[in-house]
């Protein structure tokens, strides 16, 4: 699984997201990981992904920086690998 600008994804219908200072805790009750999103920016991204039709709309509407935009494919090629995104 490649994740791109152009992907598609959503956070997991098994995913529950518990805002915290630092982000949020991802919690999958279907193989029960747990897992620290350690900024907001992620959170709000892994929220709103659902609304767009591809990665590169929701870092725009969420107003990341391009400069940023590298980290943000590995923390949610990431996070798709932990099964807390799906991609479409």
């Amino acid at each position: 699984m490649t994740l791109t600008l152009d992907s598609a994804c959503e956070l997991h219908p098994d995913v529950a997201l518990r805002p915290e200072p630092f982000g949020a805790l991802a919690y999958h009750y279907g193989n029960r990981r747990l897992i620290f999103l350690k900024h907001p920016d992620v959170v709000a991204v892994v929220r709103d992904a659902a609304n767009h039709r591809s990665l590169r709309e929701v870092l725009v509407e969420n107003g990341i920086a391009e400069s940023r935009w590298p980290s943000f494919i590995s923390a949610l090629t990431s996070l798709a690998q932990s099964e807390v995104i799906r991609v479409h």
